[in-house]
């Protein structure tokens, strides 16, 4: 069981059925599920082409993102691995421990020295690679602020911009524009001069499977630009608020002064799971319990994504909204919380006049949602007034309104990470 409070929130027959669902979604987001269906000992099938590893010299590892550790523990079940690099957040203990593994656990979702030491570590580890060898790159959501290597401007500086971004509620593709526009390292650059033969296997934490936003495309290439990049400062009115050396460096490299990112790929990306192949189980495990479910997709602002579900929740008994992608806040107050926890009392807020009883619930699949040490949180509908929700919301303070009245789900670290999952159940 992921959810670790599960018997502590499943108060009731309703709530424990939306809880069993959010476990089945959990379960189906572990690396292995999908890793051992493309990897045998000695190959790699995909689609209907299989990479033999056995003309190999040597086969290497490079994994970064939130589930790099359980992704590596199964392919080195799998495939003779010679040595590798693992970079994962601070904080979490990693699912595999062995000598020819280098562990970093660097800063999420604020790069850190640890997060430029891993960097350096790899780009040193790849330039010493020769033709005749093999490197398997596993890459998964959070290698953004885990692997940072700025360009023309110091961590600080990063750290700075990146603190920007996450308050204005910028799109991921936003965020990573901005950051592969600051990097050496993000946008195609880390593979740009390999030597050797590569593949790149990775799990999809963005809603279109854009391979140049995952981890900011580290093994891809980049389709945006530097003035791509400026109009994102511009958008959210962010010129005087970040550092006169990010300005100048984005302003070099629009006017020609710095060359741009790769814009074309040079090895094989493959993805391997989506948030999709959650909600898929999540509709099998509903359908299993008697219900009629409907999944949908919501992206963007929260606020506009709480009203949106609302609108869809169908008026017949036993029949439920699954529905999964990643939402953005505008942080404006200093309380607590995160997209998911906030997400589930803008919904309740919207439902206040409803004479349905309803469950909804949200939870990050990686299991950590905002600043806060849990994953989301779960409620039934009940009378509130709405000047009461109204004072948690402007101070952003969801975890602290679910801390009153119960709801907060706990899950600790899943090592995945495939967006986020959530349920209204009839």
């Amino acid at each position: 069981m992921i959810i670790q409070n599960y018997k502590e929130l499943a108060t009731n027959f309703r709530k424990k059925r939306a809880l069993d669902i959010l476990e089945e979604g959990l379960q189906a987001a572990q690396p292995e599920k999908f890793l051992k269906k493309i990897v045998k000992p000695n190959k790699i099938i995909i689609g209907k082409k299989s990479l033999k590893l056995s003309k190999f010299k040597n086969v290497y590892l490079v994994s970064f993102g939130k589930a790099a550790d359980s992704m590596t523990a199964t392919i080195n079940s799998l495939l003779r691995i010679k040595r590798g690099i693992i970079v994962i957040p601070h904080g979490i203990k990693s699912q595999i421990k062995h000598k020819k593994f280098q562990i970093f656990n660097a800063g999420h979702p604020i790069p850190n020295k640890a997060s430029l030491k891993a960097a350096k570590t790899i780009m040193q580890f790849l330039h010493k690679r020769k033709k005749g060898e093999f490197v398997i790159f596993l890459v998964s959501g959070g290698g953004s602020s885990l692997l940072s290597l700025p360009s023309k401007i110091t961590l600080n500086e990063k750290t700075q911009v990146t603190k920007q971004l996450l308050k204005s509620g910028a799109t991921i593709h936003e965020f990573n524009c901005v950051r592969k526009h600051l990097s050496l390292i993000k946008g195609g650059m880390m593979i740009a001069n390999l030597a050797c033969d590569c593949i790149a296997l990775i799990m999809s934490d963005v809603g279109n499977n854009d391979l140049s936003s995952i981890s900011s495309g580290c093994t891809y290439y980049d389709k945006t630009t530097f003035k791509d990049a400026q109009k994102v400062i511009k958008k959210y009115n962010l010129k005087k608020k970040v550092p006169k050396n990010v300005i100048k460096r984005l302003h070099e490299g629009s006017v020609g002064m710095i060359n741009e990112t790769p814009k074309k790929s040079r090895i094989k990306n493959q993805i391997i799971a989506t948030n999709k192949d959650c909600l898929k189980e999540m509709v099998k495990k509903a359908k299993q319990l008697g219900y009629n479910p409907k999944i949908v997709n919501i992206s963007g602002d929260v606020n506009a994504a709480a009203k949106k579900l609302v609108k869809l929740i169908p008026k017949e008994k036993n029949s439920c909204i699954i529905f999964g992608g990643e939402t953005t806040v505008r942080v404006t107050g200093k309380g607590k919380g995160g997209r998911n926890q906030e997400l589930v009392l803008r919904i309740f807020k919207n439902i206040q006049k409803t004479k349905q009883y309803l469950v909804i619930s949200t939870l990050g699949t990686d299991g950590i949602d905002g600043n806060t040490k849990h994953a989301g949180a779960i409620i039934e509908n009940f009378s509130l007034s709405n000047n009461k929700i109204n004072n948690y919301l402007k101070q952003n303070d969801s975890n602290s309104f679910f801390k009153k009245y119960g709801g907060l789900i706990k899950t600790g670290p899943t090592h995945t990470n495939l967006m986020d999952i959530g349920i209204i159940l009839n």
